[in-house]
């Protein structure tokens, strides 16, 4: 079974506007309404890839109803935990002249809250997959993914780590299966920038040296590098299209790549190129990734 936890859920109010005008009433030229998170995102291309998954992770309130009600409409299996106090984010993103976005703050989280998250990740058993990705609420303990990597160390479970600077590198020490930094959150993990994949190699070989299995590295148009545990470099450009909308790419790589993964029976090279046109296909298209379009990458 493939698990998802999303830490911070919540519905992305995206609003098209013609001229955005500080300061006076604007008109909305269009509005979409949609579930969302790292996890959620993960989630969500693995059904449309035909793989079931589990997310887990906290909802509150009406908009914690509402992401629970479009997952459903989606065919996507969850077992959140129910957050008394708050609610789940509605985060903003108005779409102008320029990208703005204005995110909420999330529920009360309380460590009864966390206990019971902790419980159902118990209940993972060999040969699971556990995809953890996205930030962390400030009422969350900062070091949670290094507590749930050493909760379930040594029973098996392919973990999947999908984040940034501390929260990567604090869970190197637990071996996870896969990471995936992109190319920026890399170079700032070691202060340096990197802008092609042949800078990119040395830097995640170094992720791995220090206990990371496999090191994804995406890069948008650049495309993306893998480093394998069999000692395999494979690198891609990105597939030719126009890029229509980049939130949930990242996402969709991870989802393309543990698909690939499953489907070959753990050809790294199968996977790599999966998730390389899985995270294009999102970003070619207004939604996430859907099958016939991931084949339609595949197929050039």
């Amino acid at each position: 079974m493939i698990y998802t936890v999303t830490f911070n859920p919540c519905l992305d109010y995206v609003v098209g506007v013609d001229d955005l005008a500080l300061g006076a009433v604007n008109r909305v030229a269009s509005e979409a309404i949609m579930a969302g998170g790292k996890g959620i995102n993960v989630s969500i291309v693995l059904k449309n890839l035909g793989h079931a998954s589990c997310a887990l992770g906290f909802l509150a309130g009406f908009t914690g109803d509402e992401i629970a009600h479009q997952l459903q409409l989606m065919g996507v299996d969850t077992d959140f935990i129910g957050v008394e106090r708050g609610m789940s984010r509605i985060n903003v993103k108005i779409k102008a002249a320029e990208e703005t976005e204005i995110n909420g703050i999330g529920p009360d989280i309380t460590d009864a809250d966390v206990e019971a998250l902790y419980a159902k990740l118990d209940a993972l058993v060999s040969g699971d997959i556990l995809i953890i990705s996205g930030s962390v609420p400030a009422v969350l303990p900062g070091d949670i993914y290094e507590r749930i990597m050493a909760a379930l160390e040594g029973r098996g479970i392919r973990i999947v780590v999908d984040a940034t600077r501390d929260l990567l590198v604090n869970v190197l020490a637990y071996h996870p299966f896969l990471i995936k930094p992109n190319n920026h959150e890399l170079g700032e993990i070691f202060d340096v920038e990197l802008k092609t994949r042949a800078e990119v190699v040395p830097y995640a070989k170094k992720l791995q040296e220090r206990g990371a299995r496999n090191v994804l590295v995406s890069m948008a148009g650049e495309g993306a590098v893998l480093v394998t545990e069999t000692g395999e470099v494979l690198e891609a450009a990105a597939p030719v299209g126009t890029v229509v909308n980049s939130v949930g790419a990242g996402d969709s790589m991870v989802a393309g790549f543990v698909a690939g993964y499953l489907e070959s029976d753990g050809d790294f090279e199968r996977a790599f190129r999966m998730g390389v046109c899985t995270g294009s296909a999102s970003a070619f298209s207004l939604g996430l990734a859907t099958r016939e379009q991931v084949e339609e990458l595949l197929a050039r």
